[in-house]
């Protein structure tokens, strides 16, 4: 009996470079889709970096028809600013992803660390490794962006077939989520 396949977009939110990789799964076997980044210009205004992302992130999702998107929740860094312009970002793509009706979960990047690589605390460089590996590529994805989006992506398919690691909470779209 044939798996159906799964396609998931990952996003690695930033104002100056979002990552996003689209994987599908076919039962355990995963493969890259595309992946890339929408970089903004930082002498534009926010608003225009923002509609930028929007519409950059739309565009892949019409042309590649994933059905569900995994997001990096937000890291509280000690750089305050950067956390905003990365909130912004984040709400952008689960706007975007509300607006196509697909189902988004949020992951803890030590999630996504232990999901990809097997520990938590692992190096960009490991985790990236091991979406080479995982994903059978020749090379990392670049930038770091792309290869961290594709990791959120691997994390959210692989951890939906072991519902003890699944995150908590609903898996409607998130236009239709409750409060």
């Amino acid at each position: 009996m044939a798996t159906e396949p799964r396609r998931a977009i990952g996003i690695d939110p930033g104002t100056a470079r979002l990552g996003y990789a689209v994987v599908e799964s076919r039962g355990r076997a995963l493969t890259l889709v595309e992946c890339g980044c929408v970089t903004t210009p930082p002498a534009l205004p926010m608003e225009q970096r923002l509609l930028q992302i929007h519409e950059a992130t739309l565009e892949v999702i019409e042309r590649l028809a994933p059905t569900e998107m995994a997001v990096e929740e937000l890291f509280f860094a000690k750089n305050v600013t950067t956390a905003v312009a990365v909130g912004q970002a984040r709400g952008v793509a689960l706007l975007t992803a509300a607006q196509r009706g697909l189902t988004v979960r949020e992951y803890k990047p030590m999630l996504v660390k232990q999901a990809v690589h097997g520990y938590g605390l692992a190096t960009k460089a490991q985790v990236g490794e091991m979406v080479r590996v995982l994903l059978r590529l020749d090379a990392v994805p670049t930038p770091d962006d792309a290869a961290d989006a594709a990791a959120i992506a691997i994390c959210h398919l692989n951890t939906l077939q072991v519902p003890s690691l699944a995150p908590a909470g609903p898996s409607a779209p998130v236009g239709r989520r409750g409060g």
